[in-house]
C-alpha cells in the first residue's frame, strides 16, 4: 500500500463461529484494511464480535454499508446473496463464502447485482488461496503435461452433535454443498473448466461427482459431512502419463488463506478490477454445477 492510500474500510456481515475465528482475525491483521464495523442478526453478538476487535456494531443494515467500503460476509449461503447483493448495489467491494448461494436462480441475482454496480468480488474458495495449494497448482498446471483425471475425496463429521459446524443449512444442503464447492474449484483450477457433470448418491449425505472438463479430462468426487470422526479423510491427487501427483494436506489455519482473499480484493479494488479468478462469476459457475447435481439426485430418488 502507498503511504498516501487510506485503507479501505471493510464491515463484517456475521457472528458465528466462522466469523469468529477466521473473518473477524483476518480483516483486523489483513494488510491495508481497517475493520470497522460489524452487523448480525444478534445484535447482541455482533456488539460482542466488534469491541473485541476495536469495530463498531451496526443494528441497521444501510447504516452498516453506509459506513464501510467492502463487506466480508460470514453466513449461510441463502442469507449471503440477497444481502450481498443490496452491498454491491451499494457499491461495496464483496468477499464472499462458498457457496454465493443455494439455487442458480439467487446466485444469478447476485451476479447481475454485481456487474451492475462494478464492484470487485472474490470468493473464499479456501484451498485455492492456501499458500501450500497454490504451490502444488503452480506445478501441476505449469507445466507440459496433460493430466488425464483427477480423483478428490473429502470425508468429515461436520454432522456430529458435536462439530461448531453442524448448521441448519449444512444440515438441509448437506456435503454436496458445502464441500463440493471446495472439490469443484480444485478440479477446475487442475484440469480446467467443468463443462457438464453426472451426479449419484450413497447412504446419508454421501455423494458422488463425475466431472467432465473442456479439456477432455474426466474427475471424480466424492463427499460427505457424516462419517464417524474414524473414518474422517482428506484426499486428492491428479494423473496422466508423466504419473500421479497428489495435493497437500489440509491446514487448520484458516486466517492466512483469508488474508490472501483480501489482499486480492483489495488490490482489485484499488486497480478498478471487477475480474479475478475467484470472483462471482465463478462462484456462480460452481452453483450452477451443484444445482445441476441437486436436480439429478432429486430425479434419482424418484
Amino acid at each position: 500500500m502507498e503511504p498516501s492510500e487510506r485503507p479501505l474500510s471493510f464491515g463484517l456481515v456475521g457472528t458465528g463461529y466462522w466469523a469468529r475465528i477466521t473473518h473477524a482475525p483476518a480483516l483486523a491483521s489483513a494488510e491495508g484494511i481497517e475493520f470497522a464495523a460489524v452487523w448480525g442478526r444478534d445484535p447482541g453478538a455482533a456488539r460482542a464480535l466488534a469491541a473485541g476487535h476495536g469495530a463498531a456494531a451496526y443494528a441497521d443494515f444501510g447504516e452498516f454499508l453506509a459506513a464501510v467500503d467492502g463487506v466480508a460476509f460470514a453466513v449461510p449461503p441463502d442469507v449471503q446473496a440477497p444481502l450481498a447483493a443490496r452491498a454491491a448495489a451499494a457499491g461495496k467491494h464483496l468477499l464472499l463464502e462458498k457457496p454465493i448461494a443455494t439455487s442458480a436462480a439467487a446466485g444469478g441475482a447476485l451476479v447481475e447485482a454485481v456487474e451492475a454496480a462494478q464492484v470487485a468480488s472474490v470468493v473464499f474458495f479456501t484451498l485455492l488461496f492456501q499458500p501450500a495449494f497454490r504451490a502444488w497448482l503452480a506445478g501441476v498446471t505449469g507445466g507440459q503435461d496433460r493430466w488425464t483425471g483427477a480423483d478428490f475425496v473429502w470425508l468429515g463429521s461436520s454432522l456430529q452433535e458435536s462439530s461448531p459446524f453442524n448448521t441448519p443449512w449444512r444440515t438441509v444442503k448437506g456435503a454436496l454443498w458445502d464441500l463440493g464447492p471446495h472439490a469443484i474449484a480444485l478440479l477446475w483450477a487442475c484440469l480446467g473448466p467443468v463443462t457438464s457433470l453426472t451426479a449419484d448418491a450413497g447412504l446419508a449425505d454421501v455423494t458422488h461427482l463425475v466431472l467432465h472438463h473442456h479439456s477432455g479430462a474426466t474427475s471424480t468426487v466424492t463427499v460427505s459431512q457424516s462419517v464417524a470422526p474414524a473414518a474422517e479423510s482428506f484426499g486428492c491427487y491428479v494423473w496422466g502419463a508423466a504419473g500421479r501427483s497428489a495435493a497437500p494436506g489440509l491446514t487448520t489455519d484458516p486466517v492466512t488463506p483469508l488474508r490472501a482473499a483480501l489482499a486480492e480484493l483489495v488490490s482489485n479494488a484499488r486497480s478498478g478490477l471487477t475480474r479475478n479468478a475467484c470472483d462471482v462469476e465463478f462462484g456462480q459457475d460452481v452453483v450452477s454445477l451443484l444445482a445441476e447435481a441437486e436436480r439429478q439426485l432429486a430425479q434419482r430418488r424418484r
